[in-house]
């Protein structure tokens, strides 16, 4: 069980307030070789870019293996997880899609990613239904350029 779940829950209130503001910034996740070999081995991707650090050193500009996009964008879910407030009553909250998902720099085999998140909406959308927008940087560890930015969407239940 993901141990970010029991964070005490704030009020609806209090989650509408934090519009406008940095909700805050997980802590660093590892994309190393063997996450970047098992997530080719889930999606079926393995183009000599991501899985073949000799060839990828030899014939890209990137100087190793470099991790899928959409890897990285997977991780914004348990830096979520570990940033984003629950709100009391919730029952779930699902994935409602992206306005905008941009792939800014690639990360490195060996590199460390972290998410920084601020509440741009969170409106009701009908009663027990809330429309919430984050925008995501996904930044790598001492680099300048973030791996991605992205203006997530996401819907939140109550009971």
């Amino acid at each position: 069980m993901n141990e970010a779940w029991k964070k005490p829950p704030i009020t609806l209130d209090a989650y509408q307030a934090m519009v406008g503001k940095e909700i805050g910034v997980s802590s660093w996740h590892l994309i190393d070789q063997p996450r970047i070999d098992a997530y080719a081995d889930v999606i079926e991707d393995h183009q000599f870019i991501h899985v073949d650090p000799e060839r990828a050193k030899k014939e890209t500009a990137f100087g190793t293996t470099i991790a899928h996009g959409f890897l990285t964008m997977s991780l914004m879910s348990i830096m979520s997880y570990e940033v984003m407030p629950v709100i009391a009553g919730t029952t779930m909250g699902v994935n409602y899609g992206f306005d905008k998902l941009r792939f800014i720099s690639p990360v490195r085999s060996g590199k460390r990613v972290r998410g920084r998140f601020m509440l741009t909406e969170a409106k009701l959308r009908k009663a027990g239904e809330l429309q919430s927008r984050t925008n995501v940087t996904v930044e790598i560890e001492g680099e300048d350029k973030p791996a991605l930015v992205a203006d997530w969407l996401g819907l939140i239940y109550f009971a």
